[in-house]
């Protein structure tokens, strides 16, 4: 595959999705094939995963990251690889380690959420954009969903900052302002694929 897969990971409300979008219209600008998608995808699976975030009690787990799993795989065969294989850049709002974090600050085995995921996509690079978790529950103007409460995103952005610490996730700060953010993200990015060159 030509293309290069970079997943964008973070809370809800750190402008994860935001920023996804924007560094996808900036490397565009930029001279490269940038394409953004998300999860929960598009596809049935992800539709019906996104129907039920906002429900008032949180499925067990496990059925959680098995939907999440399922939707990956469907997400990655219809979207991802044709992209990567036409050479696009692919930006994507969340990706496996949302499934590590957010069902495994459930108690769920992450090396079990692993091994769902194992015929996933890998990324070329996962970035977490850190914000606090009392900050982005403030943001959140619309329905929060059964995962939105500042004890479970606490427990989320621990799992997250585990994986930065094994250089798994690049840490962008999510606290500065819009563009800030933009400018570290993008440069990060950049950074990578300048390294893929060499």
């Amino acid at each position: 595959m030509n293309g290069v897969f970079i997943c964008i990971e973070g809370l809800d409300g750190s402008g994860k999705s935001t920023q996804a979008k924007l560094l996808t219209k900036k490397l565009c600008k930029e001279g490269y094939d940038a394409f953004f998608t998300a999860e929960p995808s598009k596809g049935k699976i992800g539709c019906f995963i996104r129907k039920r975030l906002f429900d008032k009690e949180r499925m067990s787990p496990s059925v959680e990251a098995l939907l999440f799993a399922a939707d990956r795989l469907e997400h990655v065969q219809r979207v991802i690889v044709p992209a990567l294989q036409a050479g696009k850049i692919v930006i994507s709002d969340r990706y496996v380690y949302s499934s590590l974090a957010y069902q495994g600050c459930a108690g769920l085995s992450l090396d079990w959420i692993d091994t769902i995921n194992a015929n996933a996509q890998k990324p070329d690079l996962s970035i977490f954009i850190d914000v606090a978790p009392e900050i982005v529950l403030k943001r959140l103007k619309r329905k929060k969903s059964v995962m939105e409460n500042l004890q479970t995103q606490q427990r989320v952005q621990e799992i997250y900052q585990r994986y930065v610490e094994k250089g798994m996730l690049k840490r962008v700060d999510g606290s500065k302002g819009k563009n800030d953010v933009l400018e570290e993200l993008y440069s990060t990015v950049i950074c990578h694929l300048k390294l893929e060159k060499s």
